[in-house]
């Protein structure tokens, strides 16, 4: 071992173990401690309900990370990682057993959106399609860091990529075609009237056209092993069990890099009141239930779709946001759920499934939005109760116990309303840096925000890179 490390990793979630894969693949000195018994963080997969049904306990459909830029420059797949895709990307069910759905071809899209809403969604979308790689490079940094690859089709992108949800879905004549672009939007866990959202809409539609939204073989752990595994490959060490509540408990080194919430990394590194300003956003009430037979919706589409949105209107959806931004107690949720034992058997028993699902409450909530759920479920799925053979719950204070990243059971790490998915942790030239010149943040609170990609741990690790040079 060095008598001084390169830099020391804080925290095994994907920001932190593509931290550490980066700067250990250019030859540096890395290891990585993390608090927790088992490396993940967001991309965890254990038994929380029956033994043998494997749960993701928190991200489980994976667009972002498919189509990752620093995902797809690894060697993942040598390392276990395989990438299953469901019959459907996406459906967005309604009452009448219909439903709008997100297929891997924009023209299928289109045509389930009817006569009069197809042609909108074609000129809206159409225009970036086969443009992933470009798009993904230019918009998953920050904004601000070097001219873009291409900056005609960014230019063109970003004008509607920062308008409001609300004003995008205005091209659409009919509910159908407005609702499922409102549940894209609310992926982000914010008011559909804030900047960027329709943004969010449109890069979740066109990650399903060109990459598809996938689900890892045998759960989202797999993920964090792959990068884990490839990390050892290049000589990092990963180190669990390992709670840090002071820099000195870490060993020597030229860098410390934080994949933790920006309050956490100020009270470890001792930089007082640096993140003050710093906001956390909504939680979301999470249940993830062990079936003895498939989710009974009714809608055909539902039943061979990896995710399912659950808000038959814009107008449901948008109120559902509005009451977790605002506060206010749950009264009809809007539900994004998952059925990844439909494509991946191997996460339950022979004939018993695995179900995902989870609705937007207030930062903090400590109410049971349980029979809300289920409730919902029952409208477009007659018979759901009937199968449920158990069921683990999570609110606000339990996701934070789970993962101190999750402040208030925050699972982006900070709002994402207004111009806070840009200006992440605060305005800031190189946000990945600090106030102490040996100290970096790479979790989801810096450029570009929630979701397992990797990115933000990409681009810092970039950061930690050109100051170890310099």
């Amino acid at each position: 071992m060095p008598s001084m490390l390169d830099a020391v990793v804080v925290g095994a979630g994907p920001n932190g173990l593509t931290a550490a894969v980066e700067l250990a693949r250019r030859g540096l000195a890395v290891e990585v401690y993390e608090a927790a018994g088992a490396i993940g963080g967001g991309a965890r997969t254990e038994e929380l309900t029956l033994p043998g049904f494997r749960h993701d306990p928190c991200s489980a459909v994976h667009p972002l990370g498919v189509g990752s830029p620093a995902f797809e420059a690894m060697p993942l797949a040598e390392h276990g990682l395989q990438w299953l895709h469901p019959g459907l990307p996406l459906a967005h069910p309604f009452p009448d057993g219909s439903a709008a759905v997100l297929s891997r071809l924009v023209g299928d899209t289109a045509a389930a959106l009817g006569p009069r809403d197809a042609g909108a969604y074609r000129r809206l979308l159409a225009p970036f399609h086969g443009k992933w790689p470009v798009l993904a490079r230019d918009f998953l940094r920050t904004q601000w860091d070097g001219l873009p690859k291409d900056p005609l089709l960014y230019a063109r992108f970003g004008l509607w990529a920062g308008q409001p949800a609300s004003l995008l879905v205005r091209r659409f004549r009919d509910a159908k075609a407005r609702a499922l672009f409102a549940g894209l939007a609310a992926h982000g866990i914010a008011p559909l009237t804030g900047l960027g959202t329709g943004g969010m809409a449109m890069v979740f539609a066109l990650a399903a056209h060109e990459r598809g939204w996938p689900v890892p073989r045998g759960g989202s752990q797999s993920i964090a092993d792959a990068l884990a595994s490839y990390l050892r490959s290049q000589g990092g060490t990963v180190h669990t069990g390992f709670e840090v509540k002071r820099l000195d408990d870490l060993p020597p080194a030229r860098a410390y890099v934080f994949d933790t919430s920006p309050t956490a990394l100020a009270r470890i590194a001792g930089l007082g009141n640096a993140y003050r300003g710093y906001r956390y956003g909504p939680s979301v009430f999470k249940v993830d239930y062990a079936l003895s037979a498939p989710v009974p919706w009714t809608s055909e589409a539902a039943r061979r779709a990896g995710t399912v949105h659950v808000g038959p209107t814009y107008r449901e959806i948008g109120d559902a946001l509005s009451a977790a931004v605002h506060g206010r107690d749950p009264s009809v949720p809007f539900l994004i759920t998952a059925q990844p034992s439909l494509i991946d058997p191997g996460r339950a028993p022979a004939g018993k499934h695995t179900f995902w699902v989870y609705g937007h409450v207030p930062n903090g909530w400590t109410g049971d939005a349980t029979e809300l759920i289920e409730r919902q479920i029952e409208r477009f799925a007659p018979g759901f109760r009937d199968l449920v053979l158990a069921r683990a719950v999570q609110g606000p204070p339990q996701l934070a116990a789970r993962n101190a990243n999750y402040v208030g059971g925050d699972i982006a790490t900070g709002s994402v309303a207004g111009l806070r998915l840009l200006i992440r942790p605060k305005l800031a030239r190189v946000p990945y840096a600090t106030a102490h010149p040996a100290v970096f943040l790479c979790s989801s609170a810096t450029p570009p925000g929630p979701g397992v990609h990797g990115m933000s741990g990409h681009h810092a690790a970039r950061a930690v890179w050109r100051r170890l040079r310099g």
